[in-house]
């Protein structure tokens, strides 16, 4: 289970979010603990009016979940990985409200929980919350018999464009196998139910969304290798555009390549930087003097 968070406010525009039908088939508020209110609206308010009496302005905390594409999993699952997530981020026993979601025949889920202990009117530090919902997703995976996304599996397999030196010098393209390149697209695909949730998914892995030649929804790697989103997802056209929009909204493969281009002439600078104060370091006087 693909797991996702962020601290925020905005009480108004998250409900509104989660309550959402257009881009859902089914919308269940599945529960309101914590609350005097009994809507979701409601709800958020209640986190943001105790938020008035601090100076914090991201008093929520919002946590979509989501289950491999291929699976159709039952609440119990969700209710388990929230209070895993609790247990991990020092969110037991304050106010939640828990949303799922059914899109295309599957749910996923959206837990909130207010960020302000209101006995101590003190803002609970959720430190560290990506490194511990990768623990919490991957204890998932095992439990369930999932197969585990490879990005989980293999640490090289992630965004290039974020390597640190050692791990450049070492990395090796995964587009050499193309099976397990289109399990990474499917898993992105599974791990979101958004444009924006599809877009940084693919970031992840070094991948940026573009409008191909041909008006199609296409994925630019770091080399400006460019991906068929219909091929490499086995999705139809109507399928993306319902979650994704139409690709004329999105930036053209030739803007994309050159973003990416200057990421990656800037980050190799950085590298060549690096090597050469290394080289200077090593071939000091002082250092050659203890050699």
């Amino acid at each position: 289970m693909i797991l996702k968070g962020s601290q925020r406010g905005g009480a108004t525009q998250l409900a509104a979010h989660l309550l959402k039908t257009q881009e859902n088939e089914h919308v269940d508020v599945h529960e309101l603990s914590g609350f005097v209110a009994d809507d979701l609206q409601g709800a958020l308010n209640e986190i943001f009016a105790v938020s008035r009496g601090t100076k914090f302005q991201q008093f929520t905390f919002s946590v979509s979940l989501n289950p491999p594409s291929t699976e159709n999993v039952p609440i119990e699952y969700f209710e388990k990985a929230i209070a895993d997530i609790e247990q991990k981020t020092g969110l037991t026993d304050q106010p939640c409200t828990i949303v799922v979601h059914e899109k295309e025949g599957r749910p996923h889920c959206h837990a909130v929980w207010a960020r302000i202990d209101p006995d101590e009117m003190k803002v609970i530090n959720l430190q560290y919350f990506k490194m511990k919902f990768q623990d919490v997703s991957k204890q998932l995976y095992f439990q369930y018999g999932w197969q585990m996304p490879r990005g989980f599996l293999n640490k090289e397999e992630r965004n290039p464009l974020n390597y640190t030196l050692a791990k450049w010098q070492q990395s090796k393209r995964l587009d050499e196998d193309p099976k397990v390149l289109k399990q990474l697209f499917q898993d992105c695909w599974a791990a979101s139910d958004s444009k924006d949730a599809f877009a940084d998914a693919l970031k992840e892995y070094g991948y940026a969304l573009a409008r191909g030649d041909t008006r199609e929804f296409v994925a630019v790697d770091y080399q400006g290798e460019v991906f068929s989103l219909t091929r490499w997802t086995g999705l139809k056209t109507k399928q993306l555009k319902d979650r994704l929009g139409h690709p004329a909204s999105f930036t053209s493969v030739d803007s994309v390549k050159s973003e990416m281009a200057q990421h990656l002439t800037k980050r190799l600078h950085a590298y060549i930087d690096q090597i050469m104060q290394e080289a200077t370091t090593a071939f000091s006087p002082r250092c050659l003097e203890s050699v």
